[in-house]
């Protein structure tokens, strides 16, 4: 029985190594060729390392384009995402769940087939909307697709279902009013939920592309994921500085799992979601 639980756990870590070696080396690559020359980094078959490393490409990257507003406008698209989708979400998912009022069920289908629709939808309403407010071309624009969030009132509103309904009874009983309920109580208590949909909203936020390339067209006011596709070209691409680009652009997320591992993977686990 041992040797086959030994085997079982050989088989199981193979599988697990191939698997991750698979999903890392995308990355590999990235770094492989951001050191590259572009004749390298198109020769058939391909080259995998530089004979003569051109580290000269990052502070070309650098000089090209301006990473200092990048970092800026994508921090702060990402923190006012977040902030919204934690206040919306969490004060619409707690009246999904708690509140009795008539046609909840309904109005939560309706949240629901919003789910279901293809995001690229909403992009002419959202547009147009951006554009009588105001907003195309600067960075409220950016958090404009995240005010609200099916997906954050869904996923609450699960975490709000599973608490007990005698943590009501009794704030009520000790004379608490339905705000202090929601904020000292049960807000608390979804913690880990909060947690998951603020890492779920920073990582939908950071890959977003199309919206910031609709919104805003000046260099500026772009965030990293459309500042960096204004280096593909239309017929031809200089794929080693988009490489050195794109390690630029992604260091500050692999910077922040490492610090918050343990709240990545116990606020997805806690989920049951994946990314």
């Amino acid at each position: 029985m041992s040797e086959m639980k030994t085997k079982n756990k050989i088989i199981v870590h193979t599988i697990l190594i191939i698997g991750a070696v698979i999903m890392i080396m995308p990355f590999i690559w990235m770094a492989l060729t951001s050191v590259k020359t572009l004749s390298e980094s198109i020769a058939i078959p391909p080259i995998i390392f530089s004979t003569n490393p051109q580290w000269q490409n990052f502070p070309e990257i650098l000089e090209k384009l301006p990473f200092i507003n990048f970092y800026i406008n994508t921090l702060l698209m990402i923190v006012g995402r977040v902030a919204f989708a934690l206040i919306f979400s969490s004060m619409a998912a707690y009246a999904f769940a708690r509140i009795d009022f008539p046609f909840r069920n309904t109005l939560f289908s309706i949240v629901l087939v919003q789910m279901m629709i293809p995001s690229q939808i909403f992009i002419t309403p959202q547009f147009l909307l951006a554009q009588k407010l105001g907003m195309l071309d600067t960075i409220s624009g950016l958090i404009l697709p995240g005010l609200v969030s099916a997906f954050g009132t869904f996923l609450l509103r699960q975490f709000f279902m599973g608490l007990p309904d005698e943590l009501e009874e009794a704030a009520v009983l000790d004379g608490c009013n339905i705000w202090q309920i929601f904020f000292k109580i049960m807000l608390p208590l979804a913690r880990s939920g909060l947690v998951a949909l603020g890492i779920f909203t920073a990582l939908f936020a950071f890959k977003d592309l199309m919206w910031p390339l609709i919104v805003n067209i000046s260099e500026t006011k772009m965030p990293l994921s459309a500042g960096l596709a204004t280096l593909q070209g239309q017929y031809a691409t200089n794929y080693p500085e988009l490489m050195a680009g794109s390690l630029l652009a992604i260091w500050p997320m692999l910077l922040l799992f490492i610090i918050f591992q343990k709240r990545f993977i116990e606020g997805i686990a806690t989920s049951g979601g994946k990314l």
